[in-house]
């Protein structure tokens, strides 16, 4: 296989055959004369040319070939720079206040590629954000208070907020090792009905696991509810009961530092959608529309920052228990 010239090659061959002389050429652009020399040999090899002709009174001189080599070099360097203006340009022209909102029991997770990512990105960018409930994240969507929210697709009203979805989140059951259905392949929602649960107690996510019993005429056991995911997954932990969730850290620890295990639930059943929320009414400026198309390169069925294997969820796939991936 060949190997490719690089751009930084290419400039240190134009340097010396616009001096004349390697030693100029390190001079001139900083950099040591083997490295310049090395640079030159691997054009000569990869091409199977010869590039200089030594002379002892003129130094090195250009071959009839060198000189095409060296013209074809300026006008791919000259491009090169012109590619770099122009992200710099486009990056520049990425500048002012964005608002964003985010789903407070995912943004741990995406918020180092998506939301930082992006923030050191564009410099020019000032980013504030809030993490919420899918309540009042919605809420400040409509009073236009927000650009853009990381969310999911609950109790959206379409008439005011516009919803693209990027990635979809089955449910799933978290127990504890101890759990007498840990050793499970699979769990019923009728199987589940029986026993405590622990519910992630938010608006709009509470009546969500709720409706997965519903569909079936269940009623799950509440014992225990939290607002906050990781107090759900340290009850879990310490065996206060299950909980169904759609997010899934690869974290495989509740934070007090007893393991979890994660199962697949049988049959078909409503998931959420990670997407983007806008506000119908809203012009999305430039910053919104760049941050936007990040969330549609980093956000997808394949692949979900921060988070666990998507193919787990599959119900044609047959797993064995998922003590979760760290």
């Amino acid at each position: 296989m060949l190997n490719r010239i690089s751009l930084r090659q290419m400039q240190y061959f134009v340097a010396t055959a616009e001096s004349g002389s390697i030693i100029i050429a390190s001079e001139k652009i900083h950099v040591s004369s083997p490295s310049i020399s090395a640079a030159i040999a691997h054009i000569e090899s990869e091409l199977q040319v010869q590039l200089f002709i030594r002379q002892h009174a003129k130094g090195l001189m250009l071959t009839s070939i060198g000189e095409k080599v060296m013209q074809e070099c300026k006008f791919i360097l000259s491009q090169a720079s012109s590619l770099y203006a122009l992200a710099a340009d486009f990056s520049g022209s990425i500048r002012g206040p964005l608002k964003l909102g985010c789903f407070t029991a995912f943004s741990p997770m995406i918020y180092a590629e998506i939301i930082h990512g992006f923030a050191n990105l564009y410099k020019n960018v000032t980013l504030e954000l809030s993490e919420d409930d899918q309540q009042i994240l919605l809420s400040q969507l409509a009073r236009n208070e927000l650009d853009v929210a990381l969310t999911y697709d609950l109790n959206i009203d379409h008439d005011l907020i516009n919803f693209e979805p990027l990635a979809v989140l089955p449910p799933h059951v978290l127990v504890s090792e101890a759990h007498p259905l840990a050793k499970n392949v699979a769990v019923t929602l009728e199987e589940l009905a029986e026993l405590p649960m622990v519910l992630l107690d938010m608006p709009f996510s509470n009546d969500y696991f709720i409706s997965l019993f519903r569909k079936h005429k269940l009623s799950p056991l509440v014992a225990h509810t939290s607002r906050h995911v990781d107090v759900v997954r340290s009850m879990v932990a310490n065996n206060l009961g299950y909980t169904i969730l759609n997010v899934r850290p690869k974290n495989n620890y509740s934070l007090d530092g007893k393991r979890l295990v994660r199962l697949r639930i049988a049959g078909d059943n409503r998931p959420m959608k990670i997407g983007l929320a806008t506000a119908k009414n809203a012009n999305l400026n430039t910053v919104s529309q760049a941050f936007i198309s990040r969330c549609r390169a980093f956000l997808s069925n394949q692949y979900i920052p921060g988070m666990g294997d998507a193919h787990f969820f599959d119900p044609h796939v047959k797993t064995k228990p998922v003590l979760e991936e760290a």
